[in-house]
């Protein structure tokens, strides 16, 4: 009888995942084989310009253990609501609504010791009990590498594609790699690669530096006949809105510029699909 019950509130739980994602146009999931490679900090920022062009985007952070997102866009310390049996997002602006298990935390440096089992348990819940709305874009932040989190939106998510997060050096690259053929093995699309840190301007001379070398993404999009989206450089301004929960489209820098042509490229790869309501209507 247990197991029934189980298996009941299991299917009824997929078909709630399955009647939200129909409603999503695109899925994607920003993934690396490393950390610290600035994968929370491209997908905030996806997020951001794709919602600034008119488009509903959700963003949901999937990272358990090291959630980023809340602090990158100024949300830590607010816990999500809930009406009836549906959490609700944080709306960050018009176009873009936030999920993140940092919304559930009494406190913000609280640890989660979960497993498995429990890690997937809450994923799909983001999926099925959250009042997202229809969306264009849902953007998923995933923790590194190609355990359970990835692996759970690639079972899960259907129509998901792939965004490869990586910085010049081969080691960072390396572990690229393992992303790659991740991807392959669970048949999920790879949108493209993006080389973050890809050198350092100096604010005094002006010059670019290649403190971690650079190229080293494009090569390897280049050796797996994948398209290459573009570079982001170090930039101490994107630092310094990050730890002020602000995103990219604050800045003046050429870091901007480079963010929306990542987000220009992106666009050009997907296949053209009709868009949900923009500019202000729908679900808010």
């Amino acid at each position: 009888m247990g197991c029934n019950s189980s298996n009941q509130e299991l299917q009824a739980q997929d078909q709630k995942i399955n009647s939200f994602l129909q409603n999503v146009n695109h899925k994607i999931l920003v993934m690396s084989g490393k950390g610290g490679v600035g994968k929370s900090t491209v997908a905030t920022n996806l997020a951001v310009f794709l919602s600034n062009q008119g488009y509903k985007v959700g963003l949901l952070d999937v990272d358990v253990h090291g959630p980023s997102i809340a602090g990158l866009l100024g949300l830590t310390g607010l816990r999500l609501s809930t009406i009836g049996d549906q959490f609700q997002p944080y709306h960050y602006s018009d176009n873009l609504k936030v999920v993140s298990i940092q919304g559930l935390l009494d406190q913000p440096d609280d640890p989660l010791i979960w497993r498995g089992p429990v890690k997937i348990g809450i994923i799909r819940q983001f999926l099925a009990d959250v009042n997202w709305g229809p969306l264009d874009f849902l953007i998923i932040d995933s923790p590194p590498g190609t355990g359970d989190e990835p692996l759970t939106v690639a079972q899960t998510v259907s129509d998901c594609q792939a965004v490869i997060i990586t910085t010049p050096q081969e080691i960072a690259l390396a572990d690229v790699r393992k992303s790659i053929q991740f991807c392959k093995k669970v048949n999920m699309p790879v949108l493209g690669i993006i080389e973050n840190m890809s050198g350092f301007v100096c604010p005094s001379c002006g010059n670019m530096h290649a403190i971690f070398k650079s190229g080293g993404g494009e090569k390897t999009a280049a050796d797996y006949n994948l398209p290459f989206l573009g570079k982001l450089p170090i930039d101490p301004g994107v630092v310094t809105a990050g730890d002020a929960g602000q995103s990219i489209d604050t800045l003046t820098s050429h870091t901007k510029e480079n963010m929306q042509h990542i987000v220009e490229q992106l666009l050009h790869k997907l296949p053209s699909k009709p868009v949900q309501q923009r500019c202000g209507g729908g679900d808010h």
